[in-house]
């Protein structure tokens, strides 16, 4: 019967599950949390460096640069390119020792497969044809062998095959024609202890040679649960002779290098840090001591071939750069590339972008040039969307900030340019063809599509960023800002939390708004409290202190207990006056009885009054959110919805920008921190990912409560604009859509009004959905919905007694694991646990008998 209810609701609830037009980028891979694997470890486009070589002679060096390999002597201004694949992009060479040529990654939208150049004819030789991953390619000394990572012939269909995989070490030897006999290096293993944000199943990356040849140096979690793992050694002619270097925390790019005497080993870590500096141990993993100091990444780090030099890959000045340091005294030689040397002549590019008054504003862009590769200003950082639609798009949208006016160079041809100024602005697309032989000024008018301001005055909020997450780039306030500027977005709320050990942003809290706020944007720094078992949490507008440990039930650690739970983290929030809101939520459609795990405390919160608001338009599915929070809604809580992007906005490939998902708040125009927590925990607010919704009923506004002394029509408004064709636009009372509104022509403007008939009371909201994904909008599917407006009527809402069933029966769930853990510091612990779990499952089986 309740599996029979749950459907029946499901269908009233959840609009309709996203059809599979969108995909993540490199879907083949199966490693969950890709957010994380996709940024730290594999090779992303950056405008700066991102991975280097020696040459033999010590003199030159061999990069990755924007999406091409570059040669640079060390010392000299011009950087001389080497290969710029049409649609596609290289990194992570690694000369041979005689250097005649370089082997490297490609990556053309579908897969990363492995290359070579020969130095001395340009000719380019793929290597690897099987559609997986394979990156981090080295040769070994004597240029007879290749070791790398793949994902080829692992996972779901098993060995052999072309399938999703986990990514391995492999082995093969290398010649004139290529490779021969590739083979794993190390069998697959299935760990034996749990993982979260790793794959069951053992890997092995990062891998380097011994001086010798006879060692392969990487980076294994056998038996870890976080972090990428130790460093280890395995021996190539028998590799069960593997042995443990090093044990640390690592964050998949540790990237062990012996030195050329075989006997130190150099590597990136930020043991005790923030930041990843470089650090010397040895083969036999002595105690580490540290080569580097500073708040910045070092990473990517090669020795020269005489030891005496050390290249390596920074993030001190925010975009990437590479740097060559002298090993003994610690001398820096920054290499820049003044002068390029192209393969090809290039054609120059300004965009002039103003507002609807003409004024000079930044702006979100993306250039596609006529070879097929992003492209964007000298310094730019260049980002990179999550997911694409493979019938629309070859690879992944990349996309910049243009601090107007910008300006760029691109092969000759048509460059498709796409402009976007956050929500409340029409996106501009045109197709210009540049010349070498005269530069082209693009002017850019923004036309702004602002709902009417009878429905409130709002300011755009993300309630969910993080400044700094381990990234490629190095992230401030004052770039955050531009970040911002360039987004239209008003207030970002920085949630620092942990990434494993460390907590990148710590050092900026604060209660008060940061100093780097202004001409238009607000930051506030918040936090993200993490605990995998319960469901994270949104901690803003903290009055006194971060609160710590920022995280629980971390299993293997010191800190496994489950204590505190969710609902003993909200009460230390509020007694800062903080606000604790559900970050996102929901996947899929969560059916208590059915699902193999059930932990999120969500429900229990709820019935204890201590949730403020929901990220209904998160970094979850939509659609699938909303659906439980109907239910709750129906049973009397008034739950506001906010919206947060979960954005890193220091990676290169992340789910983004800032703003992506945010909330509108009814400030009356304000924007002190006062005014958007008090709209936000009265639920003046709409979410969205794009369109705009205004939405009156009775003459109230989400968040107010209509009052009726009967059943009967009441008047309602509406008003909807959005940067992006949208599919359906509806009201919705108690988890029923009541109206559909047409929406015809290019379905992103629509303003109505009428009467609807009401006979119960209970909640009503505006909500705009489409089925499925739309490359304007960089999320699953565009999805907006105001927070309710409440309706007390005589006789009350209708029944809810199934809603309450159902969140009985997710509480028994819930309240099972509870109980069978055994990892508790104390009895109170889990006695104060199981007492509190135990109370909202009586308060929901109250509720289903109706009482």
């Amino acid at each position: 019967m309740m599996r029979a209810l749950f459907l029946a609701l499901a269908l009233i609830a959840l609009p309709g599950a996203a059809t599979a037009e969108r995909a993540a980028v490199l879907r083949q891979v199966d490693v969950p949390h890709s957010y994380y694997w996709r940024e730290l470890y594999l090779p992303q486009l950056t405008n700066g460096p991102s991975s280097v070589a020696f040459m033999p002679d010590g003199m030159s060096l061999i990069y990755s640069m924007a999406g091409s390999l570059w040669r640079q002597r060390i010392g000299a201004d011009e950087a001389i390119e080497l290969t710029h694949p049409r649609g596609a992009y290289d990194y992570q060479p690694d000369v041979a020792r005689d250097g005649r040529s370089v082997v490297f990654t490609r990556y053309d939208g579908a897969a990363m497969e492995l290359w070579r150049l020969d130095l001395r004819s340009g000719r380019e030789q793929k290597l690897t044809t099987g559609g997986a991953v394979n990156v981090e390619p080295r040769l070994s000394p004597d240029g007879a062998r290749i070791v790398w990572v793949s994902t080829q012939g692992s996972g779901t269909q098993g060995a052999g095959t072309q399938g999703i995989g986990r990514f391995n070490l492999f082995i093969a030897e290398i010649g004139p024609r290529g490779l021969s006999n590739p083979r794993l290096l190390i069998a697959e293993r299935r760990s034996e202890i749990p993982r979260y944000y790793y794959s069951p199943f053992d890997h092995a990356i990062n891998p380097s040679w011994s001086p010798d040849g006879a060692r392969v140096f990487y980076v294994g979690n056998r038996e870890v649960a976080w972090g990428t793992g130790d460093i280890w050694s395995v021996a190539v002619a028998d590799p069960s002779d593997r042995r443990r270097v090093l044990s640390e925390e690592t964050s998949w790019s540790a990237r062990p290098e012996p030195a050329p005497d075989g006997r130190r080993l150099l590597y990136s870590s930020y043991h005790g840090r923030q930041w990843r500096q470089l650090w010397l141990t040895t083969a036999d993993g002595a105690a580490p001591l540290p080569l580097s100091f500073g708040d910045f990444d070092r990473s990517a780090a090669r020795w020269s071939p005489d030891g005496e030099r050390i290249a390596y890959v920074s993030n001190e000045h925010g975009d990437t750069s590479l740097v060559v340091r002298e090993t003994v005294g610690g001398e820096e030689i920054p290499i820049v590339a003044r002068t390029r040397r192209t393969k090809s002549p290039l054609a120059r590019l300004t965009l002039d972008i103003r507002d609807e008054a003409g004024r000079s504003v930044p702006a979100r862009v993306s250039v596609l040039a006529a070879d097929g590769r992003a492209v964007a200003p000298e310094g730019a950082w260049m980002h990179a969307d999550d997911g694409f639609d493979r019938e629309r798009q070859a690879t992944e949208t990349h996309y910049f900030h243009c601090a107007s006016p910008c300006t760029l160079e691109a092969p000759a041809g048509a460059a498709a340019i796409w402009v976007q100024r956050g929500m409340r602005y029409a996106p501009w697309r045109r197709s210009v063809t540049l010349s070498r032989n005269r530069p082209a000024n693009v002017r850019v008018d923004l036309q702004r599509a602002e709902l009417p301001a009878s429905f409130g005055s709002f300011v755009s909020a993300d309630l969910h960023v993080h400044m700094n997450y381990g990234g490629a780039y190095r992230n401030t306030p004052e770039n955050l800002a531009r970040q911002m500027r360039a987004e239209d977005l008003d207030i970002v709320y920085n949630t620092i939390v942990n990434k494993e050990e460390r907590i990148p942003d710590i050092g900026y809290f604060r209660p008060d708004p940061d100093p780097a706020s202004g001409e238009g944007a607000l930051i506030l720094q918040a936090q993200e409290y993490h605990t995998s078992l319960w469901g994270h949490l949104g901690l803003l507008h903290l009055s006194d202190h971060f609160l710590t440990p920022d995280f629980s039930s971390y299993r293997e650690t010191a800190l496994s207990s489950p204590y505190p739970h969710n609902g003993a983290v909200a009460d230390l929030a509020h007694r800062q006056g903080g606000l604790v809101g559900y970050v996102h939520p929901f996947d899929w459609v969560i059916d208590p009885p059915n699902e193999a795990s059930l932990t999120n405390m969500l429900p229990a919160d709820v019935a204890a009054g201590k949730v403020d608001y929901i990220e209904i338009v998160g970094f979850a599915d939509h659609k699938a959110t909303a659906a439980v929070w109907y239910r709750l809604l129906n049973l009397g809580f008034r739950i506001p919805t906010g919206a947060g992007t979960d954005a890193m906005a220091n990676y290169a490939s992340l789910r983004g920008p800032v703003g992506m998902n945010r909330v509108f708040l009814d400030t009356q125009g304000a924007r002190t921190p006062g005014a958007l927590r008090d709209a936000l925990k009265a639920g003046r607010t709409f979410a969205t990912n794009g369109p705009l919704l205004g939405f009156e009923l009775g003459g109230a506004h989400p968040g107010d409560v209509v009052r009726r002394d009967a059943a009967g029509a009441i008047p309602y408004r509406v008003a909807f604009r959005s940067p992006v064709p949208v599919d359906h636009l509806e009201l919705v009372h108690n988890g029923r859509v009541v109206r559909s509104f047409s929406l015809t022509g290019d379905r992103r403007m629509l303003d109505a009004e009428g009467s609807i008939a009401i006979d119960a009371g209970g909640w009503m909201l505006l909500r705009a959905w489409n089925d499925g994904a739309d490359p304007g909008v960089l999320d699953l599917y565009p999805y907006a919905t105001t927070s309710p407006i409440y309706l007390e009527l005589p006789g009350g809402p209708a029944s809810a007694r199934e809603d309450a069933a159902y969140f009985a029966a997710w509480m028994e769930r819930v309240l099972a694991a509870a109980t069978a853990r055994d990892d508790y510091n104390s009895a109170r612990e889990r006695d104060a646990t199981l007492a509190y779990l135990r109370q909202a499952l009586e308060r929901y089986r109250a509720l289903a008998r109706g009482s």
